[in-house]
């Protein structure tokens, strides 16, 4: 009997997973990793590091979860931690991936919760100017080759202009969605964080709000306000998202992957997939297996 598989999890692409620490940042070329891999980037994820690709030249697609971006350059790339992504790049496709840890991401978003949107969820996004992210690019990648002294606060500064150029630039291709800012959404982001650590136990709404120190209420106004959900809807969507995810990327049972997401009985997770998808899992995998084939044969 095999043994059942679950999507694989990295530390960067290929490389078996490690902690890392709170500040940590990594620069490398797309070439690195995509040419020994004739362009082809397979599903993974990774636990706690968030992407921001910067396309230079070429162009490809782009799949994290259930979501298909074709892209071109000049452009960025983000994938937020946790998402599963995979990627075909065109041959010869040119850029910069940047990694950054979740502990470093939190500190700055700590400051500045403005930038709690940036990796909200994956996306690309053209580069009408692209000399500003050469150069950003370009500067971070001399510091972080040197330990001149300032080394620290100058990677800092550099880090946050990039991203802070990226959100506006993402702020600017979204122009009139609601604004996630202050308390309230740095309360969300951190509840969506609990949420990643602990979607897979039987944690209440009251645990995440004491885990939080807020109450149920509060907790509850402030998803409502930010989200256009509930905790309990945001919650759900997180395992519905994981139990996707399994039976497209792994080979695992569905009464295996029900167990795997916390419920106890096989015909629990089934309502309960019927219940927030619409179709049964069976259908739902039934029909990942066929757009998989089409889009493997593309």
């Amino acid at each position: 009997m095999s043994t059942p598989q679950a999507i694989p999890s990295f530390f960067l692409y290929g490389e078996a997973p490690r902690i890392v620490g709170d500040r940590f940042l990594h620069l490398e070329a797309l070439d690195d990793r995509s040419r020994p891999s004739n362009w082809n980037i397979r599903p993974h994820s990774h636990a706690n590091l968030s992407h921001l690709f910067y396309i230079t030249d070429g162009g490809g697609r782009m799949q994290a979860d259930d979501l298909v971006l074709h892209f071109t350059s000049p452009c960025l790339l983000l994938v937020p931690a946790r998402r599963v992504h995979a990627f075909t790049f065109e041959a010869e496709t040119q850029g910069t991936v940047l990694t950054i840890a979740d502990g470093y991401q939190q500190e700055i978003m700590r400051r500045d919760p403005d930038l709690a949107r940036l990796f909200s969820a994956p996306d690309c996004i053209e580069v009408a100017n692209p000399d500003r992210f050469n150069r950003h690019f370009g500067e971070l990648q001399r510091e972080l080759a040197w330990k001149a002294p300032g080394h620290r606060a100058a990677v800092e500064g550099l880090l946050i202009s990039m991203l802070v150029a990226a959100l506006r630039l993402r702020h600017a291709a979204t122009a009139g969605l609601p604004s996630e800012l202050g308390a309230q959404a740095s309360l969300v982001a951190c509840f969506r964080s609990l949420v990643e650590e602990h979607f897979r136990t039987n944690l209440g709404i009251p645990g995440y709000a004491d885990l939080l120190s807020a109450t149920p209420k509060r907790l509850r106004a402030a998803c409502l306000k930010i989200a256009s959900q509930t905790p309990l809807a945001i919650l759900q969507d997180r395992r519905l998202l994981e139990a996707k995810r399994l039976m497209l990327y792994s080979n695992m049972t569905l009464a295996e992957i029900g167990y795997y997401l916390g419920f106890s009985d096989p015909a629990y997770f089934s309502r309960f997939f019927r219940n927030l998808s619409g179709v049964s899992a069976r259908t739902f995998r039934a029909e990942g297996e066929d757009w998989a084939a089409t889009r493997d044969a593309a």
